[in-house]
């Protein structure tokens, strides 16, 4: 079975050995990255570390009844993969709109979106995996006073009519 599509797969040059997959331990992951207040954000895969040209990658922990403060990323998209803990997400001008996700979830970030992460555990640490759809690491802290009570926004979308929380 073929799948060339109409791709140069011509890399001769290449040094496979050194410019090919790379393993980023978890251990080694880079804390040096623009952050929010709230949250401890690491880097494993941006241009940096391995030369990624279109994609940020890495982890977020958030303490148990810890929150970030509002921000944005810019032009960027971001996905958020909970791994451990209850993740609360407040977005939106003044923050007025929330929705939850649990181990498993994935939490989709369109660019400009002013947001809020939130440990929605008292107890327990929230602990994600963080993807970003640039290398650059853009995080623009925001100044917003949030309404007090936000509006549950339920995931409505043509395969899922009913909504799902």
């Amino acid at each position: 079975m073929s799948h060339d599509h109409g791709h140069d797969h011509s890399h001769e040059s290449t040094d496979w050995k050194h410019d090919g997959v790379r393993v980023i331990p978890g251990g080694q992951l880079d804390g040096n990255v623009p952050s929010t207040p709230g949250m401890d954000r690491k880097a494993a895969i941006n241009f940096a570390r391995v030369g990624a040209q279109k994609l940020w990658a890495g982890t977020v922990t958030i303490h148990a009844n810890a929150k970030t403060g509002a921000h944005h990323h810019g032009h960027l998209e971001s996905v958020i993969y909970v791994v451990r803990g209850r993740a609360r997400m407040r977005w939106g001008e003044r923050l007025e709109f929330t929705a939850e996700a649990g181990p498993g979830d994935f939490i989709y970030v369109p660019p400009y979106v002013p947001h809020q992460e939130i440990n929605a555990s008292p107890t327990e640490l929230l602990e994600c995996v963080l993807c970003r759809s640039d290398g650059e690491a853009v995080a623009i802290n925001l100044d917003i006073v949030p309404v007090e009570k936000p509006e549950q926004v339920l995931w409505i979308d043509p395969t899922h009519p009913q909504g799902a929380v």
